[in-house]
């Protein structure tokens, strides 16, 4: 008996060892917002909003999907994170439709907390924020989180003990008029950028354990910076930002040095047009950028295309170089490497689709995997 507990206990571990090393990417997907008519347009919902969760173990993915979980597409698709353990999840929920004004939306104040670990995927929680959570990072010891809320220019601060997580603090950034929309924490804890995407910079932010601090500098950025990211070394920041959005103007990443003293912006890395999202290689060698490339316009628009692209930048010394181009689904949303980096994940929003890239480091290929999902797929996050 005694040695069948033992077996017992050990086929227990062993799956729960390889649920902990799953390499997972997940897929917010929500049915009340098109972007095809030229701008975000309310629709009346055709399904609930919806998670996709894709584990990579294996080629191609098994893919779990998670009904009713209200999400949105107005944000930067970052507004999912996932613990190290690959345990939690955390989703943004951003907006709600406006209760007197169903062509309308207003701003929505929570967070989901997803339990990865259960059989089947399922919400267990939700955590108050500030108004409009929107881009969300965790800390790699796991023990932190922080949201940019875009309606009040603040920085919600999470603390993560186990399956339990509550906010402990709210940090002013910016004015609400200047839209904190994204953050990015450095590898060693101690320091976060907050794109203030109105505002055309990147506020700085100083962490000490759970207390997390607006420093008050800012660090200049091209256009409208959204997402933000940081390489694994912590050298390097980079901002994608968009400039007037017509459809025909090479917009730029902004390239900041975070180890000069002080800090700042070293280069503007001319990509394309509209760059909605952009991803660092686990390595910190490549970067990814998925542009609207025009495919966002109004079907009346002279400048509108039937395509987005994605561009692969790599790293040379202290900036980035584009490599490659490839063109993609329209309106492209968020884009993610898997934790291995051997693929590359797109969203396609109107043809509610992910595109799967392999041969990532030599020749970038489709690999003709395009994964339908029930919904427009909207933010996108890989387990680190």
């Amino acid at each position: 008996m005694a040695q069948q507990i033992k077996a017992l206990l050990f086929i227990i571990t062993l799956g729960l060892g390889l649920t902990a090393s799953a390499q997972i990417v997940i897929s917010g997907n929500e049915n009340k917002i098109e972007l095809t008519s030229g701008g975000p347009k309310v629709i009346k919902p055709n399904a609930p909003d919806s998670l996709s969760i894709l584990d990579f173990s294996k080629f191609p993915p098994s893919v779990e999907h998670v009904t009713d979980v209200p999400n949105s597409v107005v944000g930067p698709p970052s507004n999912i994170a996932i613990t190290p353990d690959r345990k939690l999840g955390l989703i943004a929920n951003s907006l709600k439709a406006d209760p007197m004004d169903a062509t309308n939306w207003v701003p929505e104040n929570f967070v989901h907390v997803l339990d990865l670990s259960a059989k089947p995927p399922k919400v267990i929680g939700k955590v108050t924020t500030g108004r409009q959570p929107s881009g969300i990072s965790i800390t790699r010891d796991g023990k932190l989180a922080l949201v940019a809320n875009r309606a009040d220019g603040t920085v919600s601060v999470l603390s993560i003990r186990g399956r339990e997580v509550s906010p402990v603090q709210t940090v002013n950034v910016c004015p609400a008029a200047e839209s904190a929309s994204d953050v990015a924490i450095s590898p060693n804890g101690k320091l976060a950028l907050v794109s203030a995407q109105k505002g055309g910079y990147l506020a700085v932010l100083k962490i000490n354990d759970e207390t997390v601090t607006a420093t008050g500098e800012k660090l200049a950025a091209y256009g409208q910076p959204y997402r933000v990211v940081i390489t694994p070394d912590g050298e390097i920041a980079a901002t994608a930002g968009q400039g007037y959005g017509n459809g025909m103007d090479r917009d730029a990443i902004t390239v900041i040095d975070l180890k000069s003293k002080p800090m700042r912006t070293i280069d503007y890395v001319a990509v394309g047009v509209v760059p909605e999202s952009i991803e660092i290689s686990p390595d910190g060698k490549l970067l990814a950028g998925v542009m609207m490339n025009g495919s966002n316009l109004a079907p009346e628009n002279p400048n509108r295309t039937t395509q987005g692209a994605l561009v692969l930048l790599a790293r040379k010394g202290r900036t980035f170089q584009i490599v490659e181009e490839h063109r993609i689904g329209r309106i492209p949303e968020g884009v993610a490497f898997t934790s291995d980096g051997k693929y590359l994940v797109v969203q396609c929003h109107p043809d509610r689709e992910l595109w799967i890239f392999a041969g990532i480091g030599a020749a970038l290929k489709h690999t003709g995997q395009r994964i339908k999902v029930p919904g427009m797929p909207s933010s996108l996050r890989a387990s680190p």
